[in-house]
C-alpha cells in the first residue's frame, strides 16, 4: 500500500467484520425482544415488554455497539445511516458496498438463529412467529396499528431523518465526542416510540431484509418498502447536513 495508514489504524477486514458483528447484536437484541419478550405473537412473550421494551433493546443496542465497535468501523449497523454519512462527507463512497453487504449478512444470520431458538421452542412456536411476520416492517397487516403505505412511508423517512441528522450532528466537530452514542441510543428509543405502533419500527434495511427472510410472503412482498423509506430519510439527513448545519458562520 502506498498511501500512508495510521499504525493501529482497523484494516478493511476488520472494519466489515466489526460491521458484521455489530448488526448481529442489534438484530439479535431488537428481534429477539420483539419475539420473546414483546408479546407480539399468541403465546410468544410471557414478559410482554411491549412497545417500551423493543425501543429499550433498539436504543440499548445501539448504544452498545457503538462504543464496543464504533472505534474499529465507526458503528453504522445500518445501511440509511452508511449512505447518510456518505452523502454527508463523512464516509468514503468506495467504502459503501462493503459495508452494505457486512450488514445485510450480520443481520440475516442474526435472524437465522433466532429462528433456530423457535425451532427448538414448543410445537408451532415458529411458524406462530412467522404467521405474525417475525416482527417484520411493513404496512397494513404488518403494522400493529393498521396504517396504511402512505403512513408507513412518511413515518420511516421522518424518523430515520431525525436519526442520521442526530448522528451527523453529535459526531461533527461541535459533537458530543465520547457522549455521542448516548444521544445516539437515546434518539433511536424516542423514535423506535413513534415508529413501533405505526410501522414495525425499521429504520434500518438490513434489519428488514433479516426479518423478511423469515417472515413469510406479505413480509418479502412488502420488503422493497423497508428497504427504500429508511435510505431516503438518511440521504435526506446526510444531503442537507453540511450546508444546513456545517455552513453556519462562527
Amino acid at each position: 500500500m502506498s498511501e500512508s495508514v495510521a499504525p493501529d489504524a482497523p484494516s478493511v477486514v476488520a472494519k466489515l467484520g466489526a460491521e458484521a458483528v455489530g448488526t448481529f447484536f442489534l438484530v439479535f437484541s431488537v428481534i429477539g425482544t420483539a419475539l420473546f419478550a414483546a408479546g407480539f405473537g399468541k403465546g410468544q412473550g410471557g414478559l410482554n415488554v411491549g412497545f417500551l421494551g423493543v425501543a429499550f433493546a433498539l436504543g440499548l443496542s445501539v448504544l452498545i455497539g457503538a462504543y464496543a465497535f464504533g472505534p474499529i468501523s465507526g458503528g453504522h449497523f445500518n445501511p440509511a445511516v452508511t449512505l447518510g454519512l456518505a452523502a454527508g462527507g463523512r464516509f468514503a463512497w468506495k467504502d459503501v458496498a462493503g459495508y452494505l453487504i457486512a450488514q445485510i449478512v450480520g443481520g440475516v444470520v442474526a435472524a437465522a438463529v433466532l429462528a433456530g431458538i423457535l425451532a427448538g421452542g414448543k410445537d408451532g412456536a415458529f411458524a406462530e412467529a412467522q404467521k405474525g411476520g417475525f416482527a417484520s416492517t411493513g404496512w397494513g397487516e404488518l403494522s400493529p396499528g393498521g396504517y396504511g403505505l402512505g403512513a408507513f412511508f412518511l413515518a420511516e423517512v421522518v424518523t430515520t431523518a431525525i436519526f442520521v441528522t442526530v448522528i451527523l450532528a453529535v459526531t461533527g466537530k461541535r459533537g458530543a465526542g465520547n457522549f455521542a452514542p448516548i444521544a445516539i441510543g437515546l434518539t433511536l428509543t424516542v423514535v423506535a416510540l413513534v415508529a413501533i405502533p405505526v410501522t414495525n419500527g425499521s429504520f434500518n434495511p438490513a434489519r428488514s431484509i433479516a426479518t423478511a427472510v423469515f417472515g413469510g410472503g406479505t413480509a418479502l412482498g412488502q420488503l422493497w418498502g423497508s428497504i427504500v423509506a429508511p435510505i431516503v430519510g438518511g440521504l435526506i439527513a446526510g444531503f442537507i447536513h453540511k450546508p444546513l448545519f456545517e455552513g453556519v458562520s462562527k
